[in-house]
């Protein structure tokens, strides 16, 4: 798979692209990301990407055509665009098993006040990853790049993700490792019992319980 991060920041990716597991599946070639400073694409003798909004109103808005000839420049006929706006749909779980099957994805990154609105021509999903305003789409889309890499074929152990929290609306159930006793508490003897029918059972009936407890809106999906 390959990403395309179009954004004013790049720095602000160096750390996320160079620890953990996103840094080994780039070394492995499972994924590639690329962080794009769409101000290289602005014709203005400047390098301007923003400027005042028509009507009136506080801050500066983000021009079309920097972001516009840059997806241009960069999209192909297996090519999916996000944009990362407040008013997107909510991301969740079953968007990132989904975008993972994509080929090629390429997220824009607001910014400032806005964008202006002829952006969303050429865009085809609209994202959002929670109802709060953030300063730009930079740590959105590094949200959504994590969530979708670790499912690629190859990146984590299957069975991690299978057992994720979100799948099947259901939270995770809890886990213990050693020591058996710590301040008192204790892991459940059902763990240690060998019986692995009786382990899944008592798994699936925590997981219940805790989304019914905390996430109640999630059975009822």
């Amino acid at each position: 798979m390959r990403i395309d991060i179009l954004t004013l920041f790049p720095s602000m990716f160096d750390g996320f692209l160079n620890e953990s597991i996103i840094k080994r599946a780039i070394d492995k070639k499972l994924v590639e990301i690329n962080v794009i400073n769409f101000r290289d694409y602005s014709l203005d003798p400047h390098h301007k990407v923003d400027d005042t909004p028509y009507g009136g109103g506080a801050g500066m808005v983000l021009t079309p055509q920097p972001i516009m000839d840059a997806v241009d420049d960069i999209k192909t006929k297996e090519s999916r665009v996000i944009l990362l706006t407040p008013d997107g749909k909510r991301y969740n779980q079953q968007m990132a098993y989904d975008l993972s099957q994509e080929k090629h994805l390429i997220i824009i990154c607001g910014h400032y006040e806005g964008f202006d609105d002829r952006i969303r021509s050429i865009v085809d999903i609209e994202l959002s990853i929670g109802d709060y305003v953030l300063t730009g789409g930079e740590i959105p889309s590094m949200v959504i790049a994590d969530s979708i890499t670790r499912l690629l074929d190859g990146v984590i152990d299957k069975d991690s993700h299978l057992n994720d929290s979100f799948n099947n609306n259901l939270l995770d159930y809890p886990t213990y490792t050693k020591p058996r006793v710590y301040r008192g508490m204790e892991v459940p003897s059902v763990l240690l019992s060998g019986n692995h029918a009786e382990i899944e059972k008592y798994r699936q009936q925590e997981a219940l319980k805790r989304t019914r407890d905390r996430r109640p809106d999630l059975l009822e999906k």
